[in-house]
């Protein structure tokens, strides 16, 4: 299934909104913390077992991302949003009626496994072709359009936890939820199937310059760089950060100040995880397009060091103030939209536009050790730390302090980038190598 090529004249200001229909609506992983309390309760899981349909979503993410990258430039972004269409809403279908018939491995599979695949499929359908209409600005361009996977869940958010408040928390209440979310979304992502575009020849029109310029490399040759790794282990360690506090986010603030004299109400904190999700939107739009400015290797720097030096507030302090808790957390949140919205722009200036697609898919691999390992650690640790019989911050201590060296190696990791070497470059198209060698000229 090939998208229509976009006429003479089209505004390539109509593609962002084509991607952050599919983006918003895949977003809604976001806001699984929402969930968490109602089918432990409902189920009787533990918080481990309540993060696995989130952590195999995000594994599948990265997978399917990885192996799904070249068929994604092959097929073009309508084939890849109608693949994410079909995939994520049938996960919540299969969700819904694991939770109906209490059978919590089919919520593991439906959510995570079918899910996770239409998360992958549709995170990457639009870098490519955003990139390639937006060559003067793939920073600003990719995070318009990744924002609205941060932001999903400040939507889905506070209309998942008004749908378990009407529908109830029990398991025909989670079920009717899922079956809403499920269909509510494949309507909102047939209009990204139906508006997206590709330029012609896979070049922008006369309002952006021409995105097959510098030195190209293929995916194949990018994974054989020591530059894909470094930048593997960078958006692992930033990915692994935020996630922690992301995917418990919701029970994490009311631990945090439950011994307190204001304790967290189940709305408030609910509402917590809508700022997280409002901090990650503003993050990818606002410090990708801070990076067209400043340099990638600059911005990544900021995400990875402040992020380190926040953590560390948080887990001195934050029990004592609910203010900087939330000021740290939501700066934390906003380093992890911006890494994301930022590493295609990044691999666009390392690797160049020829199969930045196929790169970042493989790239996103880094997504699925991360999804595993942040909400590992955190939930790990509480349970551990619970067992032992601690409560309140004390249950998030050690694991922030895990989380601080993470985001040290990461720092380290992206030091170590350099340009890749000419070896491997391939040649350039014919038609760009004319203006290759004059910009190579004109900067001798």
């Amino acid at each position: 299934m090939s998208p229509p090529v976009a006429p003479t004249g089209w505004s390539r200001w109509l593609v962002p909104p084509a991607a952050l229909s599919v983006h918003l609506s895949i977003g809604q992983a976001y806001a699984w913390s929402v969930f968490k309390p109602p089918l432990e309760s409902a189920l009787g899981l533990s918080g481990t077992q309540s993060a696995l349909p989130f952590q195999l979503g995000i594994v599948m993410l990265g997978l399917s991302a990885a192996f799904g990258g070249t068929l994604v430039e092959r097929n073009g972004p309508r084939w890849a949003m109608t693949v994410a269409l079909i995939c994520f809403s049938s996960g919540f279908l299969l969700s819904a009626l694991g939770a109906a018939t209490d059978q919590y491995w089919l919520i593991v599979f439906g959510y995570g496994f079918v899910g996770g695949i239409g998360l992958g499929i549709g995170y990457i359908s639009p870098v490519s072709t955003l990139i390639k209409w937006f060559p003067d600005r793939p920073g600003m361009a990719t995070g318009i359009a990744i924002m609205g996977f941060g932001g999903g869940a400040l939507i889905a958010s506070p209309w998942s936890a008004q749908m378990l408040e009407s529908f109830g928390s029990d398991s025909s209440g989670i079920a009717l939820a899922f079956l809403v979310h499920g269909l509510s979304y494949a309507v909102f992502m047939t209009l990204g199937v139906l508006l997206v575009r590709v330029p012609s020849g896979g070049k922008p029109t006369a309002d952006g310059p021409s995105a097959l310029t510098g030195p190209q490399v293929s995916a194949r040759g990018a994974v054989r760089t020591p530059q894909f790794w470094c930048l593997w282990v960078v958006l692992c360690m930033n990915v692994t950060a935020g996630i922690g506090i992301l995917e418990k986010a919701a029970p994490m603030i009311t631990d945090f100040f439950a011994d307190t004299s204001t304790p967290v109400s189940v709305s408030a904190a609910a509402g917590f995880v809508a700022l997280l999700s409002a901090a990650n939107m503003a993050g990818r739009i606002g410090w990708s397009s801070t990076s067209d400015l400043i340099g990638r290797k600059n911005i990544y720097r900021l995400y990875l060091g402040v992020g380190a030096a926040m953590y560390a507030l948080i887990a001195l302090f934050g029990d004592s103030s609910k203010p900087l808790f939330i000021l740290c957390a939501l700066v934390i949140l906003s380093f992890y939209g911006g890494g994301f919205a930022t590493i295609p722009a990044y691999l666009k200036d390392l690797f160049g536009t020829y199969q930045v697609g196929a790169i970042h898919g493989r790239l996103l691999t880094a997504w699925s050790t991360a999804g595993v390992l942040g909400p590992l650690i955190v939930n790990w640790v509480a349970d551990r730390q619970e067992e032992a019989g601690r409560h309140g911050a004390s249950l998030y201590g050690l694991s922030f302090v895990i989380m601080i060296g993470l985001l040290v190696v990461g720092f380290v990791a992206n030091e170590l980038v350099r340009p890749v070497h000419v070896r491997h470059h391939i040649p350039a198209p014919r038609e760009e190598t004319v203006d290759v060698h004059r910009q190579q000229s004109e900067s001798a």
